[in-house]
């Protein structure tokens, strides 16, 4: 029997329309939905949020201004706990505010006497070493603590966390679930392939002088050369995404001339709707991270292009390298990595098949130990 709804507040990047992020949300309320009724427990959601109408309309939950602090602070007090997670939340390489803001957070809720759980997150890179005791004061009292790769466990060790175990998970998203009302409602090509085999690119800025962009346009006319594909673009941050995709639309001139076709997706921002755009593709070729966890989910065969670390470890899970790394890759490194997998699509399926479902199984732990730690206080 479901006993009286449990408010937990959820901290994180949420509301930026980042679908990397969103995704991370849909999967933290999906698995604490499916562990909830699984425990016979309920979770009533508050999410912290910059658009707080948005959250609260796209996911069906209550959700407050994430930089006010008076709604912050009226959240937590009315809530049975926090939880903190999941992406890369604790780290200094985009701002020196982040930690502080994401710790300022749990310290509050912790003030409050209210358990705070760690989900599934990315720790570091955390260059400013005055981060590292502030971040073991307020992990050492947290009731639960777990992070999507070892290299994070790592880092949590070496600044000093111990006491309790932090557990290692995969990311939240390699959990998200199709919606089959979604998938109905958007049935059929939203564009038209004739009959060529589909590339999901996801592509961001990073290197200043966008060499990494051009190496990957000049890795895709390759491929053209050799057989004519459709490229379709997913941006997962707009509207940067975009610029960075048209950037290479432009350098790749007009593919048509050869056979093959191009789009541009920019609609997809509820995390379900780009689930099923990456789904549609023979191969994925990937710099944002939350696209390569996509594919993997839906067992899309796919190309990793490096810009930080937790490429690198999202990949070795699946037990893959990246093609290269933004600073040196060269067109060479993509055109032989897309060809490879477009030739060995189902090779590939049958080699990673278990990892994946394995993947998809842990992703669901961190939820089941909130639900459990909730159930057995009330």
């Amino acid at each position: 029997m479901v006993t009286t709804p449990q408010t937990v507040v959820i901290s994180g990047y949420y509301g930026f329309k980042n679908s990397g992020d969103e995704a991370v949300l849909q999967s933290i309320l999906t698995a604490l939905k499916v562990q909830g009724e699984q425990a016979g427990f309920k979770i009533d959601p508050v999410v912290l949020s910059i658009d707080p109408e948005w959250t609260s309309t796209t996911y069906g939950v209550q959700a407050v201004h994430r930089m006010k602090l008076g709604e912050v602070r009226q959240a937590l007090k009315n809530s049975s706990g926090l939880i903190s997670g999941g992406g890369s939340l604790l780290q200094d390489a985009t701002s020196s505010k982040t930690i502080p803001y994401y710790l300022s957070v749990i310290k509050l809720a912790q003030w409050m006497k209210k358990p705070t759980f760690i989900y599934s997150q990315g720790v570091g890179p955390v260059n400013r070493g005055f981060f590292h005791p502030m971040i073991k004061s307020v992990f050492n009292k947290c009731e639960y603590i777990s992070v999507r790769d070892s290299q994070s466990a790592d880092l949590l060790q070496t600044m000093g966390i111990q006491g309790k175990a932090i557990q290692v998970v995969p990311d939240p998203v390699m959990g998200l679930q199709a919606v089959e009302d979604r998938l109905t409602a958007t049935q059929g090509e939203p564009y038209n392939t004739n009959g060529l085999p589909v590339i999901g690119i996801s592509v961001r800025y990073w290197e200043k002088d966008r060499k990494e962009l051009m190496a990957i346009a000049d890795g895709l006319q390759l491929i053209m050369k050799k057989q004519a594909v459709h490229l379709r673009f997913l941006p997962f941050h707009l509207p940067s995404d975009v610029e960075a995709s048209e950037f290479i639309m432009d350098r790749l001139g007009d593919v048509t001339l050869g056979g093959s076709s191009v789009s541009l997706c920019e609609d997809a921002i509820h995390p379900q709707d780009m689930l099923l755009e990456v789904s549609r593709c023979q191969l994925v070729i990937g710099m944002r991270l939350h696209c390569l966890i996509y594919a993997a989910n839906a067992q899309v065969p796919l190309v990793g292009i490096s810009y930080d670390p937790k490429i690198n470890h999202f990949l070795k899970r699946l037990d893959m390298v990246p093609a290269g790394v933004t600073s040196t890759l060269v067109a060479e490194e993509v055109s032989t990595a897309i060809e490879q997998l477009l030739s060995h699509e189902e090779t590939w399926r049958k080699k990673h098949e278990l990892q994946i479902a394995q993947l998809k199984q842990e992703a669901q732990v961190p939820a089941k130990v909130i639900i459990e730690y909730m159930s057995s206080r009330r």
